[in-house]
């Protein structure tokens, strides 16, 4: 339990700092009027601006893209809300309007209970819902993680891995990477409370080195800094980001990161579920593929908002309907349970309830269900959680750029994450639905699953061959050089990259795709069908950096490949 006599006190500050507007009663005292935030919902999208036609104007080019490639129409609710709307409330004396939320057609706005009512007098204000309110306490504490450096499960450390091994190896991450798939080109946002010693220290070193954090925001402060705070988000990122030889490697150490403090550390309030809402939208716009959140909401600091367990039917909690709409919009969402397993029958978290996510429980190093891992099903009877991978003593770092253990689904969450990046980085072809499909028929009780571990602890090889059976891998050692793309010279001092073509990428088309160090993609070849063993790849058009070359031939076979360009 992270709590002491210094947090309540934070939590007391905090709460006393909210009352800020002031009015005369009718003896002549001043009082205070209590400032809360409310989400503000509004009743259409009439009248506004943008179109479902013209996409640019609010998405990437990326977030476009991903969509295209699942077949994912632009929606109405993918709208930005009508800026009319937002400047009349804007005009209210005394309403702050801190955010807007696309999806859910709404608002932000900090104000009192006065303020409140003239708000919901607009003629398109549909309703309102109170997120924060003062407490006289700090919160419950927010995780349940315990960090150490004893246990009793298998550790084996690694020249390569460090004591990162058994994590990766128990879900096939050494074998993808051993196949070339260490997350190139991919995108990962993560939504925690805090990312302190990510800008630092050496484990993170390669992030910041190699331009591949592409984002960040803190949405408690409005600040682009997220390196402050708490450091559960330093230790939730590191299982996937962390780069260092010999003493941790993550599951994605290659991908671009999108970092999302979206927590208040000492308190619990829905205002975190709507920051975790807004972070998604954000994730969206960008064109992220994969969302890890270690975050769960039942119980607040004040019950007027509490969810019962009749809630987490995958479409009441605000975190929930969140998590959905980002799965349908094709993001793969990865989320924790909860660490409630002590408790009798289901103890899932919101938004781990959300449909078409996948929801991760935690296994001890042994694979063995870890009792504190929370239980499913959803109230509405369905499998949670989905996987389940290692949580128990996991290897993490923490801010100061040591090496520790510690236990919570938090670890297991974005352990998992980095896999999922890693595979659909394998199978670009496949949708979000798709990729969670084959993690899940990989899962070691797919046959017989249950509401402890869900289809079980999932394996990177065997969802590969699954999805490529006309193309396996093998279980064992690094991919074949049959396999291995390779191009020269590297680092490139010119404008002629050499690819060697393996005999699965000859006779046919070929999709050439190279992505920026911060997986933006930036130029594309298409190539005719060639017997050669090598072609030559113009590069005039890449300025010095870092790049991955990601070939194509058909449906099935996909390479990709990293090169210097100086």
């Amino acid at each position: 339990m992270r709590f002491s006599i210094l947090l309540a006190l934070t939590g007391l500050m905090a709460a006393t700092s909210l009352g800020t507007a002031s009015a005369q009663g009718g003896s002549g005292v001043t009082t205070a009027a209590t400032v809360r935030k409310h989400l503000v919902y509004f009743r259409d999208k009439a009248g506004s601006p943008f179109t479902v036609s013209q996409p640019q104007q609010f998405l990437s080019a990326r977030a476009i893209a991903r969509r295209t490639r699942q077949n994912i129409a632009v929606q109405p609710r993918d709208l930005p809300v009508n800026p009319s709307y937002i400047t009349q409330v804007k005009a209210v004396p005394g309403a702050t309007v801190w955010y807007s939320s696309r999806w859910f057609n709404a608002v932000v706005v900090e104000c009192d209970s006065s303020t409140l009512t003239a708000v919901q007098a607009l003629p398109f204000v549909r309703t309102a819902q109170t997120v924060n309110r003062p407490a006289q306490v700090a919160g419950p504490s927010k995780y349940e993680e315990i960090l150490d450096n004893n246990t009793q499960q298998r550790t084996q450390a690694n020249p390569v891995y460090g004591q990162a091994y058994e994590q990766a190896r128990m879900i096939g991450a050494v074998a993808m990477h051993n196949a070339g798939f260490r997350g190139e080109g991919m995108q990962i946002a993560v939504f925690d409370d805090g990312f302190p010693g990510v800008n630092t220290t050496a484990p993170f070193a390669s992030l910041r080195t190699e331009g591949r954090i592409a984002d960040t925001y803190n949405f408690v402060q409005r600040l682009p800094d997220v390196y402050r705070i708490a450091s559960h988000g330093t230790q939730t990122l590191s299982t996937m980001a962390a780069n260092e030889t010999g003493v941790f490697v993550g599951t994605a150490p290659k991908a671009t990161y999108r970092l999302y403090l979206t927590e208040q550390s000492f308190t619990e309030n829905p205002i975190e579920e709507v920051n975790w809402l807004l972070a998604a939208e954000r994730a969206d716009s960008a064109g992220v593929d994969v969302i890890s959140s270690s975050l769960g909401y039942l119980d607040f600091v004040v019950p007027y908002g509490n969810y019962t367990y009749a809630d987490l039917n995958g479409r009441t909690a605000i975190s929930t309907r969140a998590a959905t709409i980002a799965s349908r919009v094709g993001m793969v969402v990865v989320n924790s349970i909860g660490n409630d397993g002590r408790f009798t029958g289901p103890s899932l978290l919101a938004p781990s309830d959300a449909d078409s996510i996948l929801t991760v429980g935690a296994v001890d190093s042994l694979r063995n269900y870890a009792s504190f891992s929370s239980k499913g099903p959803s109230a509405d009877n369905r499998i949670k959680p989905n996987l389940a991978t290692q949580g128990a003593q996991a290897a993490v770092v923490t801010m100061s750029g040591q090496v520790v253990r510690g236990s919570g689904t938090s670890f297991s969450c974005p352990i998992l994450a980095g896999m999922v990046a890693g595979f659909w980085q394998a199978n670009p072809t496949l949708t979000a639905q798709q990729v969670i499909s084959y993690l899940q028929r990989s899962g070691s009780q797919y046959t017989t699953p249950d509401n402890l571990l869900g289809y079980g602890v999932p394996n990177f090889v065997l969802a590969y061959n699954l999805a490529n059976p006309s193309t396996p891998l093998s279980t064992a050692g690094p991919v074949s050089s049959a396999k291995q793309l390779v191009v020269y010279p590297n680092p490139l001092d010119g404008n002629e990259l050499n690819l060697q073509l393996t005999p699965a990428l000859r006779a046919q088309p070929l999709h050439i795709r190279f992505y920026d160090a911060r997986g933006t993609l930036v130029l594309e070849q298409r190539l005719a069908a060639t017997t050669a063993a090598e072609v030559q790849l113009p590069t005039n058009t890449l300025t010095q950096g870092i790049y991955t070359c990601a070939v194509q031939a058909g449906t099935k076979v996909q390479r990709s490949v990293r090169f210097v360009k100086l």
